[in-house]
């Protein structure tokens, strides 16, 4: 079997709950009390997290919440909050990106790095490892972590063994012996198995490493024997991280952090032209841009912004970002002791095609499209990319289903080219209303034929005498998709006395509907 490439970084917080409510209580005499975690399991109050104070008295999770009140009378306790937990952990598993851009939350007390050509980075794995403990004590969290070829070596040397570090070049043999000093609660097995195997005299990974396989397939199952395999690192376990890393990405770290907003925008015009050069070698260009900030102190700010084509202009690029950090400097930028980490990430791109000089109407009419894609662009960026929209024609003959709209910055509809937009003018006469309702609003309507357009019509209460009128257009429902109570309209196209022009229809004819005619306004020219 041969030996993994990988190089993965695990951290184990055994004291999650407990250090996340620690962090939000203000110091007091009360303080120094023992602490703990409790949860209603199986119908009984029993600890599910205990603090250094509370373990040094004897307290471990799984004791009755009576019988440690009994050890302990001045025992602090609060209800677990699994949810809050997992909460903590993504922010820490967002905040570990900083080391490396594959970070996943490792549940219920664990984080997972793909460490794999980046501890060179940070001084060596040695220095990385110490690095990690280091930052996450000083935010208040006991911490252990390890280093191995397979993330669930690495998991397990964290939990259980006071080995932290895994070299490099070690042999399938000498990775077998690691796992072979481990405990059998490596394993995670339920308590029933893991009362079998005790029972059997079998109390570590290396009495099942000496054991024959089928017998301990049928007696542990076989996902106990994966995860049996993977700490020995006979397989290959990936990593799921919280985000997929970009394919382009530039950082730049500072030993103290940034707290002005001018030297984080022209850090980020640095780090947008270190990125413009990675696109522009590999032909792409970024329609969807990532920047995110590490704090001092463990928090982490992102930004996004999507562009409405390939884009790799530096300056551009930066003056999207800017505008995205405008906003939040208006919600109020909290940079604390300051950020000392910035990224920059392409989290999208496609092709981008080499610029070119154009000339005449043609290049007028490109310097236009690339005018109006950089307001879409920064509208985007301002009021976020889903809040900007662009009308795009539909294969649908109703007039409110004639068009959809959709993000400027994304892609058109796939059935977009096949759609013919409706007619707009006819014979010089305007066919469809500039300004249509989302739904069509009820007047009370006049008319002299059952077939004629109103004499006069009441709409928000306002009276409208008709001066001039075009119709009917017959529209009907599509009949292969409308409900059964879909009616015919017959629109008309009338102005008033007073220059007012609307977009009448009248629902559920006289000669062929069995209700008697409705009238709406549907949109106003």
């Amino acid at each position: 079997m041969g030996r993994l490439s990988m190089r993965c970084l695990a951290v184990h917080l055994p004291r999650l709950s407990t250090d996340r409510l620690s962090r939000k209580s203000a110091p007091s005499p009360e303080a120094e009390a023992p602490f703990a975690v409790w949860a209603n399991l199986a119908g009984a109050e029993r600890l599910t997290a205990v603090d250094a104070r509370a373990e040094a008295a004897g307290l471990a999770p799984g004791m009755a919440v009576a019988d440690a009140r009994a050890m302990r009378p001045a025992l602090r306790l609060a209800e677990a909050d699994p949810r809050a937990d997992a909460e903590l952990l993504g922010r820490i598993a967002d905040w570990c990106r900083r080391f490396t851009p594959l970070a996943a939350a490792d549940p219920p007390h664990g984080l997972l790095m793909d460490i794999s050509g980046a501890a060179h980075l940070f001084g060596g794995e040695a220095a990385l490892l110490a690095e990690v403990e280091r930052r996450l004590a000083a935010q208040g969290f006991a911490a252990r972590a390890a280093i191995a070829p397979g993330p669930a070596l690495a998991r397990a040397l964290a939990r259980f063994s006071r080995l932290r570090h895994v070299a490099g070049g070690t042999t399938q043999a000498e990775l077998e012996a690691i796992a072979a000093g481990l405990p059998i609660a490596a394993l995670d097995l339920d308590a029933a198995a893991r009362l079998r195997l005790d029972r059997a005299g079998l109390r570590s990974l290396g009495d099942l490493l000496a054991r024959p396989r089928a017998p301990l397939t049928a007696r542990l199952g076989a996902e106990a024997m994966a995860r049996l395999d993977a700490i020995a690192c006979r397989r290959r376990e990936p990593i799921s991280p919280r985000f997929e890393a970009p394919d382009f990405m530039a950082e730049r770290r500072f030993p103290e952090g940034l707290t002005r907003q001018e030297d984080i925008e022209r850090t980020l015009h640095g780090l947008a032209q270190e990125l413009c050069l990675l696109l522009e070698r590999h032909g792409v260009g970024a329609r969807e841009l990532e920047a995110v900030f590490y704090r001092v102190d463990g928090a982490v700010a992102h930004i996004e912004t999507g562009t409405s084509r390939p884009l790799r202009d530096p300056g551009t690029i930066a003056l999207l970002l800017r505008e995205r950090l405008a906003v939040l400097a208006e919600e109020g930028l909290d940079t604390g002791y300051g950020y000392d980490v910035l990224r920059l990430g392409a989290a999208r791109v496609e092709r981008c095609a080499e610029p070119q000089e154009d000339l005449g109407l043609a290049g007028r009419a490109n310097a236009h499209d690339a005018r109006l894609d950089d307001l879409v662009d920064r509208l985007g960026a301002r009021l976020g990319p889903r809040r900007v929209l662009r009308v795009y024609p539909q294969a649908s003959h109703i007039p409110e289903l004639a068009v959809t709209l959709r993000p400027a910055s994304g892609p058109a509809p796939a059935a977009v080219e096949e759609a013919a937009p409706p007619p707009y003018l006819r014979e010089g006469v305007p066919a469809r209303p500039l300004r249509l309702f989302e739904r069509p609003e009820p007047i009370e309507a006049v008319a002299l034929t059952p077939d004629g357009p109103p004499l006069r019509f009441r709409w928000r209460r306002l009276l409208h005498e008709l001066a001039a009128y075009e119709g009917p257009e017959r529209i009907a429902p599509q009949w292969w998709s409308a409900p059964e109570n879909a009616a015919t309209r017959d629109y008309f196209y009338v102005e008033d006395r007073e220059g007012g022009r609307f977009w009448l229809f009248r629902e559920e004819l006289l000669d062929r509907e069995s209700q008697p005619p409705r009238w709406f306004v549907h949109g106003l020219f």
